[in-house]
């Protein structure tokens, strides 16, 4: 009897111990996570020559102190794109690009060429060199290159490893470079089916989405050139179509003057750069304020 009173009174007491640690715990709020800002990211599309158009960008968002949480880049688009991501700023950009020459990243085959005329690896090798070896997901700003798998004709979105190989097979133009290849798979330029890879970055988590189109016709009238000019020209129009249906799915699109010199002119570097300047400098306010008004996200 006594033996049966004394458990009892222990297991009221155990009871009202866990009464006592479980009512605070019921009583607590919910934590709930602080929203976070949007999340911007800024996507380069290709355009050859063009594509230098996107440095004078980068320094026209860095003097509105813009910076993106996530770069995305198609052919050209993805040399700049893997420099920004890595660290590079938009002058230091401009100094090596002014300086590099032309036969540092072009190497053309020597002899018969039945798939291409220019390698891609004095291009994958001057991207690593620049870049020390890094590779892209140890870039400070999250970075993808797309691409084109052959032949099947897939969108690659290269995220990770050899930052070289991404820029290299993202910018493997049809008949102008040969096809890049890692572990038995083929790639192609990615303006093949995405020039301007919109869809990609909201993929990846993009609240606010910026495109820079450095696309578009050619002077009228400039039917100059040998081959090169004829298939980059051929591969710009072709793919038109689709870069104007994905420009037009942004939140906001930086569109430089450049349409006044040939894709396809390298010794503009200069202009290009400038144009991009300027275009970035005008549209700058109306991404900060894209992105004051864009709604907070909590997680």
């Amino acid at each position: 009897m006594i033996h049966d009173e004394m458990s009892a009174r222990r297991r009221a007491l155990v009871l009202g111990g866990l009464a006592a640690v479980a009512a605070p715990l019921a009583a607590a709020p919910t934590e709930r996570a602080p929203p976070r800002k949007p999340r911007l990211a800024v996507v380069l599309g290709g355009g050859s020559a063009r594509g230098f158009a996107h440095i004078g960008v980068v320094k026209g968002l860095e003097a509105h102190g813009i910076r993106p949480d996530l770069i995305v880049g198609c052919s050209a688009g993805s040399l700049v794109g893997a420099f920004w991501a890595a660290g590079f700023s938009g002058d230091r950009m401009e100094e090596l690009a002014l300086r590099v020459r032309d036969a540092e990243i072009i190497d053309v085959v020597q002899g018969h060429a039945p798939r291409g005329m220019v390698t891609g690896q004095s291009l994958q090798n001057f991207v690593n060199q620049a870049l020390r070896g890094r590779s892209i997901e140890s870039f400070s700003t999250p970075f993808a290159a797309v691409a084109t798998r052959y032949p099947t004709g897939d969108l690659a979105v290269l995220r990770s490893g050899d930052a070289g190989f991404a820029v290299r097979a993202s910018c493997s133009i049809p008949g102008v470079f040969v096809p890049a290849a890692l572990g038995g798979q083929e790639y192609l330029d990615g303006g093949l089916i995405s020039p301007v890879p919109v869809r990609t970055a909201r993929q990846l988590g993009a609240d606010v989405v910026v495109a820079v189109d450095v696309g578009g016709a050619d002077p009228a009238g400039d039917q100059a050139g040998g081959l090169f000019e004829l298939l980059q020209r051929s591969f710009e129009i072709m793919s038109h179509s689709l870069r104007t249906n994905e420009v037009a799915t942004a939140d906001i699109a930086i569109r430089p003057d450049v349409g006044r010199i040939a894709s396809t002119d390298f010794a503009s570097r200069r202009v290009f750069i400038a144009a991009g300047f300027l275009a970035a400098q005008r549209l700058g306010p109306v991404i900060l304020e894209r992105l004051a008004a864009a709604p907070r996200r909590r997680g």
